[in-house]
C-alpha cells in the first residue's frame, strides 16, 4: 500500500490545492518499509491528480482541499483523508493506529466534520465551498436549502464576499502571499499556503 502526505516544513500542507511537495510512505504488514519525496506540478488540479495516479497512490492525507480537486483524486480510486493538520511523524503514526480522524489532527475550525478513513469507509465530507458532500447537489451547490443561494451557505452568488464571482486573487494579510482566485472556493476558507493564516479576496 502507498500512502502519499502533502507536505510543507514537516508538517502537513494547509491546502493541498496548492502544495508542492509529497512525502510518499509504502506500508507492508502494518509497517513502513519505504518513505520517498515527490514534487507536485503546479498545472490544472486534473495534473495534480494525475500525478497521484501515476505515483501509484492508494491514500492521500491533506489538508484542506477543494471539492473539484477532491473529486478528480477520488476519480482515479485514490482514498482522500482531507482536512489534517501536525507534524508529519505524528500524522503519519496516528494513521498507521487508525487515529487520525480524532480532534487531535483536525485542522483549525474543521472538528467533526467527516473524513475518509482508512480503508476506504465513506463518511460525510465538507469541502473549502462549505458544502457537505452529498447534501448540496451537483457542481458548487444548487441549493437545496442549504444556503442563500448558489454555493457556500455562508452567500451564496450575489449573497456577499464568499460569491465575488471569477477571476481575481485571494491574498493573505498576514505575510502578503498572493494566488489566483479558484472559482467555487471563497477565499476565506483557505488557509495561506506559507504561513497557515486565512486567506482573503484581494
Amino acid at each position: 500500500m502507498k500512502a502519499a502526505f502533502a507536505v510543507w516544513n514537516d508538517r502537513i500542507a494547509p491546502v493541498f490545492d496548492v502544495a508542492g511537495h509529497l512525502r510518499l510512505v509504502e506500508i507492508e504488514d502494518g509497517k513502513v518499509v519505504r518513505e520517498t519525496d515527490a514534487i507536485l506540478p503546479e498545472q490544472l488540479p486534473s495534473r495534480r491528480a494525475l500525478r497521484l495516479a501515476e505515483l501509484g497512490v492508494d491514500t492521500l492525507v491533506c489538508g484542506a482541499i477543494s471539492r473539484p480537486l477532491h473529486d478528480l483524486v477520488a476519480g482515479y480510486g485514490i482514498a482522500v483523508v482531507p482536512f489534517v493538520a501536525g507534524d508529519l511523524r505524528e500524522v503519519l503514526q496516528a494513521w498507521l493506529a487508525g487515529a487520525l480522524h480524532g480532534e487531535a489532527f483536525a485542522m483549525p475550525g474543521c472538528f467533526g466534520r467527516g473524513r475518509l478513513r482508512r480503508g476506504g469507509g465513506r463518511q460525510e465530507g465538507v469541502f473549502m465551498t462549505g458544502g457537505r458532500r452529498g447534501g448540496m447537489g451537483r457542481g458548487q451547490g444548487r441549493g437545496q436549502g442549504q444556503g442563500r443561494g448558489r454555493g457556500s451557505p455562508r452567500g451564496g452568488r450575489g449573497g456577499g464576499p464568499a460569491a465575488a464571482g471569477p477571476g481575481g486573487f485571494c491574498i493573505c494579510r498576514a505575510c502578503g502571499h498572493r494566488q489566483p482566485h479558484m472559482r467555487g472556493s471563497p477565499c476565506f476558507e483557505l488557509a495561506c499556503p506559507k504561513c497557515g493564516a486565512a486567506m482573503a479576496r484581494e
